[in-house]
Parts: structure tokens; sequence; C-alpha cells
């Protein structure tokens, strides 16, 4: 008979070892048993999944399923404000993260054409220049400057915005609901009105552009009569908030990760044909996009543990990204590393579909800075940066930065 862990609240949340870090508890909980009984604060008995190879192998079992309209979701923290979950969430149309096959596979295959690896290519170039208009504008602010506002965050988000045809002066508006819907410590009222300001949004966008459809990703879906308004819009909503969210958060906190390495950033100043390699290792390194859930729906054998029909499953990214067992010396941050086969972006069915952009914006924009600042250093202790340890998506709220010369 098997033994069920506390799960203290907080946990998986709180990186307590350090700023880029697993959880000292839940690295101690990894290396004794990968695959943990957990119990949730609503007394709900789950598992908690940290090793490598017991992570990988539950993304790739369609049977560990991602619909929450099959299992209820047992948060493993207390939110002021939420009430406890006791029935499953409905099935929100489009929202093809919580699908499982074969829904899943429908909407998917009607994306996939927008994010090849040609097209991506194709738009290098373009994401570039649009980089080094955002490091002009940057370079002509008076530091110290904020890094999150005057960079990380207008680079994704001009670049999702073109693709997907929204427009970038609507940004404020949709930005500040989507902070909204993904922060922890939200009355429920709040998170759902902001949800609601979103898709009604872009409701009337993708019904705009069904009527009258542009050179743009929404346009092309817009144009398929297969597709409902609803299912168009929770597509949009779900590119929307992933295409800005975490690209932003990574260059972000990747930025912060630099200049607390001094000697990675210059490594990779040294020797821009690293910035690939450096670009999987900061993902690796980071994993801001940590906790996923997945609900058993059969008695399922995973890492020497059988998960019962109908558990919830608490699933780290970051925990099984810092395996020993999977990469050496995982907690150092090393730009040489050959960080492949990293689980940032997920893995199985649900892997990251627009990883290649992410990748390319990840380059252009680690290269730029580094490039176009070489003197670039917090304008502020580290122990000052407000991590963003009350949101869905880790980083930094905001990143003071300073340098005293540019280059083109």
């Amino acid at each position: 008979m098997t033994q069920t862990v506390p799960l203290p609240l907080g946990l998986p949340m709180e990186r307590d070892a350090g700023p880029f870090d697993p959880p000292r508890d839940i690295t101690r909980l990894r290396e004794a048993r990968p695959v943990s009984p957990l119990l949730f604060p609503d007394g709900h008995e789950g598992w908690l999944v940290t090793g490598y190879d017991a992570v990988r192998q539950l993304m790739a079992d369609t049977r560990f399923s991602s619909r929450q309209d099959i299992g209820v979701l047992h948060v493993p923290y207390e939110t002021p404000g939420m009430p406890a979950m006791t029935e499953p969430s409905p099935q929100v149309p489009g929202l093809f993260i919580a699908m499982d096959p074969p829904d899943h596979t429908r909407l998917r295959r009607k994306l996939t054409g927008a994010f090849t690896v040609k097209r991506m290519k194709r738009l290098e170039e373009h994401i570039s220049d649009i980089v080094e208009r955002q490091l002009d504008e940057m370079a002509r602010l008076a530091p110290p400057v904020d890094l999150v506002k005057a960079f990380a965050l207008p680079v994704p988000s001009l670049v999702i915005c073109e693709m997907l045809g929204v427009p970038y002066e609507d940004r404020e508006s949709f930005q500040a609901n989507s902070a909204t819907f993904m922060e922890k410590d939200v009355a429920l009222d709040d998170k759902m009105a902001a949800y609601t300001g979103l898709t009604t949004y872009l409701a009337e966008l993708v019904s705009r552009k069904r009527a009258t459809p542009g050179e743009d990703i929404l346009s092309d879906l817009a144009r398929d009569d297969d597709l409902s308004i609803e299912e168009l819009t929770g597509i949009a909503f779900l590119l929307l908030l992933a295409g800005h969210e975490t690209t932003a958060n990574q260059l972000a906190l990747g930025t912060f990760a630099l200049l607390e390495h001094p000697e990675q950033a210059a490594a990779l100043r040294a020797e821009p044909d690293l910035l690939p390699d450096a670009v999987e290792e900061l993902m690796r390194y980071l994993s801001v996009a940590d906790i996923f859930y997945r609900y058993a729906t059969e008695d399922i054998e995973l890492g020497g543990e059988t998960i019962g029909k109908g558990s919830t499953v608490v699933v780290s990214l970051l925990a099984a990204n810092h395996d020993p067992r999977r990469f050496d010396n995982p907690d150092t941050l090393d730009v040489h590393r050959r960080a492949r086969g990293h689980l940032s972006f997920g893995h199985g069915v649900h892997q990251c579909l627009g990883q290649q952009l992410a990748r390319i914006e990840m380059r252009a924009g680690f290269g730029g800075l580094l490039r176009r600042f070489p003197t670039l250093q917090l304008a502020v202790p580290a122990d000052e940066v407000k991590l963003r340890t009350d949101m869905n998506i880790y980083g930094v709220h905001a990143l003071p930065v300073t340098w005293t010369e540019t280059e083109r």
C-alpha cells in the first residue's frame, strides 16, 4: 500500500532554491519517487510526475487525457476567492489544448500549414527586422528602463498580432485581460470578466474576418466553413495568449539569467553561432510554462506506479528538465550544452505548435540584445527583481536594466 504524500500549499510553484531552479521539495520528491502520490488541498488523491522519463512517457500516452470536461481540475494550491471545484469544466469550442484526439487532431490540422518550419524560415528575416526596430526604440530611451515593457513584451506581441491579423493598437486591452486571466490569486468574477473581455473582442474580430478576410492566419481559418465562429474564437484566444505570454516571459527571464551568469553572456557575444543551442538551454533551464494537468482514463502503469482511472495528474516540466538522469549538472546554465530533448515545448500530440516561431524570436531577441547593448546590466540588485510567482507563466513582472553604450 502506497503512502500519500501531502502536497504543501504553493508546491510546486515557488522556486525557493533560487529564481531559476526547481523548488527544493520538488527536487527531493523527484530524486526519491519520480511518480509520487499526493494529496490536494481539497482532499483529492492524485499524482505528481517529476522525472524526465516518466513525464515524457506520460505526455506521449493519450490515455492521459487533457480534457477538463472529464476530470475536476484539483489545483495544488489554495486560491483566495475561488470556490472548490467539484464538477468538471465544460469543453470550450476551439480550445484544442484541452482536447484529445480526434477532436484535437481535427483542429490542430487546420493550423499545421500556418506554422510549418518552411513558412517560419521565410518569416525569419521579417522577425529580425521587428526585433531591430524595437532595439532602436530601446536605444533611444534614457536608462534605466524596464526591459519587459521596452523589449520583451513588444517583440512577440508585434509578431503574433501581425501573423494573426490582430490590430497592434488593441494590445493594451488584450494584454491587460490576458494578465488578469493568467494570474493565480484572482477572484473568479475578475478572471471570468477578463476571459469574457478577450473572447468577446476576438469573436467580433473573427466575424469581421469571415466577412472580409485579409492576409493573415485568422483570415485563412475564417475562410474554412468547417469552423464555427465559436471554434474560431477559441483558436484565436489560444494562439494570441500563447503567442505573446510565453515568449515574452522567456525573453525577459532569459535576459535576467544571462545577466546573472555574465560568463555565459560573454560566451554568446564571442560566439554568436552558439545562439541556437543557447536558446534550447535557456528553454530547458527556465521552463517558464511548468505545470500541466492530465486525467487518467483508465488504470495506467507509469514509473513503477499504478495511476488509477479518474486520477488528476500534475506534471512538472521544470522538474523533468532538471533531472540529472537526463541532463548532466542540470541546475547549471551552460550555453555550450546540447539541450535537445528538453520538454519545455511539451511532447506528444500537444507539443507546442508555435515552437519554431518562438525559437526564431528568441534567437533574434537574445542575439540582438547582446550585440546592441554590450554593457547591459541590472539596474537594481537581483533580489529586488519582482518574479512572477503569482502567475501561471513564470517570468519577471519588470526587469530594470541600464547600460553605458550601445552598438549597431
